[in-house]
């Protein structure tokens, strides 16, 4: 069977043929850690998650890389606006972002580098910029020559006029063109900032992908994933540049051989904004409806299709689980699911195909009524359910056993004792901090250590 991609790029359903099928290399733009994951976040990590989790079961080695971006504008802004240390706010929301995605089942990527931990990688692509003339220096800026770069506009289609409208820096009169963008800008005192060749100062939000992806991965890997408000600039821009320290006529396959996007979300029809106040917090979500409940939520549309988001799709979707739930309930350890593997059937084909959530859930759907009909002599059934529900990412069990059930003294006691374990490890006093989580386990919290902090969650199981 083969595996079926839209690529952006291209605008066309195309068969995915790997860089090398021995090392499938795949990188998604991650969170800007400044405030809590929204619902539209929450939709790229599910839908990333699942094209991983597909991948996987064609080939082996599939190596995923998701950045944190911890230095921009918006969380300098949000510090000050708190009056903490930027490593305050960075830390704080890394921490919570991956829990949050933990909750819906969100696999950590292989590798999460953080934008501040190569910033000597993006000054050296800088260097090599300016040196081919893709790039000039203006106002103690470095800025971005896009009419140095034959094939810019060649992802988002855009016109000049939307490509200056669309940007999300603000046209500078330091700028040759309106649509010209900066690689390295200047720092005030007050602000975060890195010695270069040009001054103190920091990196433009565009390079920060560019240099992480290359140095993670190699160039060129095989997908690059994200929303498709990202699209235009910062893909676009990406594009650009990084193709641009090969040559100015370097064909985009050259970054990325393919591009990932999906769809916008709505609410109620509406377009998500502060402005409307309509915005949902995964967060906020998580303490009504568990992560599976969320997860179905998300993958219940084509990932390509905008998503309209309401109660209603999450109370569908806690109704799914639940019947779901009743149904495995009695035949739950009948099949041994520890080693699945893939078979030709119409739930892969459906997700084989472009990830057809829709088509891949209906057939889950017909399964699941069969079984109900005759759950006692349809062991294939039960094993090809199981192993649809694991390659969705959906985890039946957790649907009743989130965080959520933990009252708030109890999360103030896990905490404090997770912050303990953390100042003994820094101590290195070792054994405290091994009888700190063999404590926490045997109240059925179980720890997972990041870069970000350390990520709990309560299993009843």
């Amino acid at each position: 069977m083969t595996f079926l991609i839209y690529d952006s790029l291209t605008k066309k359903k195309q068969q995915f043929v790997p860089v090398d099928k021995n090392n499938v290399r795949v990188y998604a733009c991650g969170p800007t850690v400044y405030n809590y994951a929204h619902v539209g976040n929450a939709r790229m990590s599910v839908v990333t998650d699942l094209l991983i989790r597909v991948l996987k079961t064609i080939y082996k080695n599939v190596k995923f890389v998701s950045n944190i971006t911890d230095v921009d504008d918006k969380i300098i802004e949000a510090a000050k606006k708190e009056k903490v240390k930027i490593e305050d706010i960075t830390s704080k929301f890394e921490k919570i972002y991956n829990q949050d995605m933990l909750e819906l089942n969100v696999r950590l990527p292989d590798i999460q580098p953080k934008a501040t931990e190569y910033i000597k990688e993006m000054i050296i692509m800088i260097e090599k910029l300016v040196q081919n003339q893709s790039a000039y220096i203006s106002n103690d800026n470095v800025i971005f020559n896009v009419k140095k770069y034959k094939h810019y506009g060649v992802l988002s289609r855009r016109t000049k006029d939307e490509q200056i409208a669309g940007s999300r820096i603000e046209v500078a009169d330091y700028k040759k063109n309106p649509e010209d963008f900066v690689l390295w800008k200047p720092s005030k005192e007050d602000e975060p900032g890195w010695e270069s060749p040009w001054g103190r100062g920091r990196p433009g939000w565009h390079i920060e992908c560019s240099a992480m992806s290359e140095k993670c991965l190699k160039t060129p890997f095989d997908i690059h994933c994200g929303g498709v408000d990202l699209t235009f600039p910062h893909h676009e821009n990406e594009i650009a540049q990084s193709c641009s320290l090969v040559a100015n006529d370097c064909e985009p396959s050259e970054f990325s051989k393919y591009w990932f996007h999906n769809g916008f979300v709505t609410s109620n029809g509406e377009k998500m904004s502060k402005s409307l106040g309509n915005i949902k917090l995964v967060n906020d979500m998580l303490k009504e409806y568990s992560g599976p409940v969320i997860r179905l939520s998300l993958l219940s549309s084509h990932y390509r299709q905008p998503l309209d988001w309401s109660k209603k799709i999450l109370d569908q979707s806690k109704k799914n689980i639940l019947r779901f739930s009743k149904v495995l309930k009695d035949i739950e350890n009948k099949v041994d699911t520890n080693n699945l593997n893939q078979n030709d059937n119409d739930f892969i084909r459906a997700l084989y195909d472009d990830l057809n959530t829709p088509k891949a859930l209906a057939v889950l759907n017909g399964w699941f009524d069969d079984l109900k009909k005759n759950s006692s002599s349809n062991e294939n059934l039960v094993f090809l359910i199981k192993q649809a529900l694991q390659i969705f990412g959906l985890d039946i069990k957790r649907n009743q056993s989130t965080n959520t059930n933990i009252t708030e003294e109890e999360k103030i006691m896990i905490e404090k004792m997770i912050q303990e374990r953390e100042i003994a490890r820094k101590n290195k006093d070792f054994r405290k901090a091994d009888e700190l989580r063999e404590k926490l386990k045997e109240m059925r919290i179980f720890l997972d250590d990041t870069s970000g902090g350390t990520i709990w969650k309560k299993n009843e199981s």
